[in-house]
């Protein structure tokens, strides 16, 4: 690890040991998330005036109306998605500023992540090069229409909120495969787990949450 990625005060891998024992205290259980946490530098996909507020268990903003998660929220979706057992290849919905995608990346065989926002995309792509991550393949495209080409996944993670489960992105789930994902609209969002089965799909809500809404087209 770099000067850069290790950080120095505030941005310390001691500060960042604060946040993975927040993390703990906060209900997250697997080890293996909560090491990913540690070891990816959050301040490198945040903007430098707030890189000071990186591991503070908070959601900040990256411009373009989006934001980088609150570390809480990044922790326990991708807790939900590997509780049943490892997974291979997961699509992410809503690269962002990349956070979500790096610890994705240190966990599962390879991350597919589409983002509708041309210059977040880049900017992510420079962070994922610059960490040494070469098992992320990315796309510029509407995030409602997943990324098909590369389906089915073994598990699809989406980082805006539907108003309803969409059906494109079930289709592209593996039999035995799970989406989580937030879902709902002004009146309130949940945070859902859904698992494709040969009958159907059974979903399982875990938490409330409040994310921007997920968004087709292009920018």
């Amino acid at each position: 690890m770099n000067l850069t990625h290790r950080g120095i005060g505030m941005t310390s891998q001691r500060t960042r040991e604060r946040l993975v024992q927040r993390l703990r205290d906060e209900g997250i259980r697997d080890e293996r998330v909560l090491a990913a946490i540690r070891d990816t530098p959050r301040h490198i996909f945040v903007d430098e005036a707030l890189a000071s507020r990186a591991y503070e268990d908070t959601a900040l903003p990256i411009g373009f109306a989006q934001t980088i998660s609150q570390p809480y929220i990044v922790a326990r979706m991708t807790e939900a998605l590997l509780e049943a057992g490892p997974l291979n290849d997961v699509l992410e919905v809503g690269t962002g500023s990349g956070y979500q995608t790096a610890i994705l990346a240190r966990l599962v065989r390879r991350v597919y992540t589409v983002e509708r926002i041309e210059a977040l995309l880049n900017q992510a792509r420079d962070r994922f090069r610059e960490l040494g991550l070469r098992t992320i393949r990315l796309k510029h495209a509407d995030g409602t229409l997943g990324m098909p080409e590369y389906a089915p996944f073994d598990g699809i993670l989406v980082t805006a909120a539907p108003e309803t489960v969409p059906d494109a992105l079930v289709a592209q789930l593996k039999v035995g495969g799970r989406m989580v994902l937030p879902v709902g609209g002004r009146e309130g969002q949940s945070l859902v787990r859904v698992t494709r089965t040969e009958r159907g799909v059974e979903r399982r809500v875990l938490e409330r949450v409040v994310f921007v809404p997920l968004l087709g087209g292009l920018q």
